[in-house]
């Protein structure tokens, strides 16, 4: 894009087109893995904003970090997450996003830090599909990395927090089902009534 007066806050055309759709849940439950399937098949999907933040923390020495300075890193991930809706094209069909804010006010409940007002009002303008896609917590797949420094039961309490968090916001939520990366496509795609491909038995 580069018309940045097209960039208005809160995107109300792609906020109102009903075609913004949010995938979060557990952390190593299988979201990224299957973010990239519905990429592969053409679908738009923007990165997880908090993500991007950790490397590029990381990468500069810096201390914006959920287990370093956690109000600093919820304000820069608020900041690139917000940027990417209004960034978003309207579409004919669903565009993906990695998480929102959503996640990040939820977090800072988790930690029993109070969420600034201007963010509980951001949650109100940038407003996704009411059906809200979450990867469940799965034990069997779950593995920590640099980025992803927790246990599982850590994992599985920002799991509860998150939940409650969108049900708060006014949001739905559809759990996708433990299955391999191209059924749990389906199963996302046919709720949303796209078409998927028809495979052998």
């Amino acid at each position: 894009m580069t018309n940045e007066n097209a960039c208005l806050p809160g995107n109300p055309a792609l906020g109102e087109s009903g075609l913004a759709v949010v995938l979060s849940g557990c952390s190593g439950g299988g979201k990224s893995t299957l973010l990239d399937a519905l990429a592969a098949r053409g679908y738009t999907v923007w990165p997880e904003a908090g993500r991007q933040i950790v490397r590029e923390e990381m990468h500069l020495g810096g201390d914006g970090l959920p287990w370093a300075n956690a109000e600093k890193f919820v304000t820069l991930a608020a900041s690139r997450t917000m940027y990417f809706f209004n960034a978003a094209e309207t579409a004919t069909r669903p565009v993906f996003f990695d998480r929102s804010l959503v996640d990040l006010t939820s977090f800072l409940d988790l930690k029993g830090i109070v969420v600034p007002a201007h963010l509980k009002r951001a949650v109100e303008a940038y407003r996704y599909r009411r059906d809200v896609f979450v990867v469940p917590p799965w034990p069997d797949i779950f593995a920590a990395d640099a980025e992803r420094r927790k246990s599982f039961e850590e994992a599985y309490r920002e799991y509860e927090a998150l939940v409650a968090g969108y049900r708060a916001a006014g949001y739905g939520l559809v759990e996708v089902p433990r299955l391999g990366v191209e059924a749990r496509a389906d199963f996302v795609l046919r709720h949303l009534g796209e078409a998927v491909p028809l495979r052998p038995e």
